[in-house]
């Protein structure tokens, strides 16, 4: 993208998507951070330069390790390919490796293979279980943890990636840029009512960024103003996300079944807009089970338990503890978080139907069975 020079927020992934096109490239990386937006932005970057379009059938594998083992996607790397010169593979999941056990087999497999890596593959360990605040000083002591536990083994072996939440000012100054380099003026007061409406989550920021220059060229505008942001976005798309998690945790599928309608009706559509929707629901669902946890009663508790970076907008916050209060059970929302990261696997490999995957995935969430039944419900 455009004119970032200067925005630190990008700072890492610049390096990154240099890196792709030139010869400094690294055998392995960790995208460590669940930043949807810059992941996208680096994943794209590795695409471009590595994965011809006609060929992503053959040398693109996304794998789930919680699935596929260790030992089966090194082997893959390892191994030639009789299809393409080159091969991607995308290994989410990470937090399998650190699980329960030493995986002290899994990590010297790991070491064995960068010691001499298959110079046609570039493997790269998706680490978005772990949240980077905008501001790594204030970040939760558990993460910091999980972290510094990747940064210590994989990152001997791999280049590390820090995908941190874009801080406000950056997600404005982007929004400018982006527009410049358009050809349309956007004012300082509009990108920041664009950015605020939005909750800074950068996925949903583009998205409507790109509907908003849209707008201006067919009004021949050469400048977006706060009246023209308000217009187009509002908080409306943010308080149906709340209603459509009220809906779920009420366990009332027909009613989140017609709320999904109308966010997918409001949506552009494509693979971006449906991967926005599924960012925006784990976010909601990992605030809940930080609020569970942690027994919040009141909005004075959720904000000194909810770092800079993981907020929730301020309409919305005595529902959210609401919400999070319904689950009894710690458990129901980390298979929830388990269901949403695999509707999110499944999203990312191309399906005939997207809208079918958040159906069946908004079914699953607000179902009232429990535990694998739940999970094993449509496939």
């Amino acid at each position: 993208m455009s004119g970032r020079d200067g925005l630190k927020s990008f700072a890492g992934v610049d390096r990154f998507i240099a890196e792709m096109s030139g010869d400094a490239r690294r055998a392995g990386y960790v995208l460590l951070g669940s930043e949807a937006f810059l992941y996208e932005m680096c994943r794209k970057s590795v695409l471009r330069a590595l994965v011809p379009e006609e060929m992503r059938d053959f040398c693109l594998h996304d794998l789930d390790l919680g699935q596929t083992s260790i030992f089966e996607a090194l082997d893959l790397a390892q191994t030639p390919s009789l299809m393409t010169p080159f091969q991607v593979l995308f290994l989410r999941n990470v937090k399998t490796l650190y699980g329960r056990g030493q995986k002290k087999e899994e990590f010297k497999a790991i070491d064995a293979y960068f010691r001499r890596p298959n110079p046609q593959a570039l493997v790269i360990f998706v680490a978005d279980h772990v949240a980077l605040p905008q501001d790594l000083r204030k970040m939760d002591m558990t993460e910091k943890e999980r972290a510094e536990k990747i940064r210590e083994t994989l990152g001997d072996v791999c280049g590390v990636v820090e995908l941190q939440q874009v801080s406000e000012e950056d997600a404005v100054r982007w929004v400018m840029r982006e527009a410049e380099a358009k050809g349309v003026s956007f004012s300082e007061d509009a990108a920041r009512e664009l950015v605020d409406a939005l909750s800074a989550e950068m996925l949903l920021v583009a998205s409507e960024l790109e509907k908003l220059l849209l707008y201006a060229g067919a009004l021949g505008k050469l400048t977006v103003e706060v009246g023209d942001v308000e217009t187009m976005v509002s908080a409306a798309k943010q308080r149906s996300l709340y209603e459509l998690t009220d809906a779920i945790s009420l366990k009332d599928a027909p009613r989140a079944l017609v709320l999904l309608a109308g966010l997918l009706n409001a949506s552009e559509g494509g693979e971006d807009a449906a991967i926005g929707h599924v960012f925006s629901l784990a976010k909601t669902f990992r605030q809940m089970l930080v609020l569970n946890e942690k027994k919040v009663r009141d909005q004075r508790a959720m904000w000194q338990v909810l770092w800079p970076g993981f907020r929730v907008a301020p309409f919305a916050a005595d529902a959210l503890i609401a919400q999070a209060r319904r689950y009894k059970d710690r458990g129901e929302l980390t298979r929830g978080l388990r269901m949403i990261a695999k509707a999110d696997m499944e999203l990312r490999s191309s399906p005939a139907d997207k809208r079918l995957v958040l159906e069946r995935l908004v079914m699953r969430l607000a179902g009232k069975a429990r535990g694998e039944d739940m999970e094993s419900v449509g496939g």
